[in-house]
């Protein structure tokens, strides 16, 4: 074992500049610690070596380095633990992943079997259930692509955000923008527990929990088909009469939705898969917004998050949904830094993409890139797509933005 002394002697040697500060012959700070207190004082006597070596110059580094460190981890340590994520967490389970076929003039009966499933006799009925926010473009764009094939719209908002913020009852100031579904309408409100400060999620699960009643009232039954999703998960509708008509599809479905960020110029992914569909069973279905099976369907839909025509809605949502926490700075909700960063493609919250790889996060760092494609989108979408410009390519500039 290396003596004390030793112990000196590479400090020496390490310190540029040293001194015989730990030599025996000017010191005996360094020496040989003897008899009962050796224990004691060996800790301070190594420290106090090591600290008599260093020279000014060190002590300045330290200190510009580790403010700078500090400040560092300050402006970007979520960024550092989203890069890191690979390290710590592993991906979730596979979906078995269920091919879709279609193509409108093939028969429902060929369709049903290139699916593996048989062909019903009449169609399910099906009800769509969604809590609402402020997407009133959305919401239309989402019901005009479905209102063929739902039996029952229902729809339940809250005088409160997921973050306990009061709003207003957006849907109700603007019902009379969907008489093309009230006679088809099961509308309900909520009031919200304005618990400001509170995990959001728990609001967020209260406010899908009483969905679970309104679909009662609405008339569900046991194995009409439920699509629970977001506003903005719109299932296509082809999907849905799909599902409809098949028999012996999977009890609990998930669709795999085109991820879009913005408008549809913007394509993330393919990746969003929280949309499904269910069979439902009365007393055993419980309305969720997480992963609640193993089956997902191709290609069944889009995903257009904060797809929305005024910056204000932008930062309205950017304070009201339950990932708030994600405004670290008052300076995201600039509505110029906002208009700047719908029209790059980069990320509103300046975060790093939510892989479990590194290979997934180095290929989606950077804006996404632009797309030049409105081919499959939402019929509706495309025939009025002069009221719906913003969401289509080329129109980046936002009401309000500049």
């Amino acid at each position: 074992m290396w003596s004390l002394t030793r112990f000196c002697e590479k400090v020496y040697m390490m310190v540029e500049g040293g001194s015989d500060y730990c030599s025996k012959k000017s010191d005996d700070i360094c020496g040989n610690a003897s008899g009962e207190d050796s224990g004691r004082i060996l800790s301070m006597t190594r420290l106090r070596c090591i600290m008599r070596g260093v020279d000014l110059k060190m002590y300045v580094f330290l200190l510009v380095l580790i403010p700078t460190c500090v400040f560092g981890l300050y402006l970007h340590g979520q960024k550092v633990s989203y890069f890191l994520r690979p390290l710590w967490e592993s991906p979730p389970k596979p979906f078995r992943e269920i091919p879709h076929y279609y193509h409108e003039n093939v028969t429902m009966k060929n369709l049903c079997k290139l699916h593996g499933w048989g062909t019903r006799e009449f169609p399910r009925r099906v009800f769509d259930a969604v809590l609402f926010s402020n997407e009133v473009d959305l919401l239309t764009v989402r019901w005009k692509e479905l209102h063929p094939y739902i039996t029952e719209f229902v729809l339940l908002e809250s005088n409160s955000t997921f973050t306990g913020l009061p709003k207003p009852l957006g849907f109700a100031s603007h019902r009379d923008k969907f008489k093309f579904v009230e006679s088809r309408l099961t509308y309900g409100q909520i009031p919200g527990r304005h618990k400001q400060g509170e995990n959001p999620f728990v609001e967020e699960a209260y406010q899908r929990l009483a969905l679970d009643y309104l679909l009662r009232k609405a008339g569900i039954e046991d194995d009409d088909l439920l699509i629970m999703s977001d506003v903005d998960e719109i299932p296509s509708r082809h999907t849905i009469n799909l599902l409809r008509w098949c028999d012996d599809i999977p009890p609990i479905l998930h669709l795999r939705l085109k991820n879009y960020l913005y408008s549809f110029e913007f394509l993330l992914d393919n990746n969003s898969w929280r949309a499904s569909i269910h069979r439902y069973r009365v007393g055993k279905t419980r309305y969720a917004h997480y992963r609640q099976s193993d089956d997902i369907l191709a290609d069944a839909g889009w995903h257009c998050s904060f797809c929305f025509r005024r910056i204000s809605e932008f930062v309205f949502k950017m304070k009201a949904y339950s990932h708030h926490d994600r405004v670290r700075f008052s300076k995201f909700l600039n509505p110029k830094r906002v208009q700047a960063v719908i029209c790059r493609g980069a990320d509103l919250f300046d975060m790093l993409p939510e892989e479990y790889t590194f290979k997934d996060i180095i290929g989606k760092m950077g804006p996404i890139p632009h797309s030049y494609s409105a081919v499959h989108l939402p019929a509706y979408l495309l025939e009025n797509a002069d009221k719906y410009k913003f969401l289509l390519p080329g129109n980046c500039v936002r009401e309000d933005g500049g």
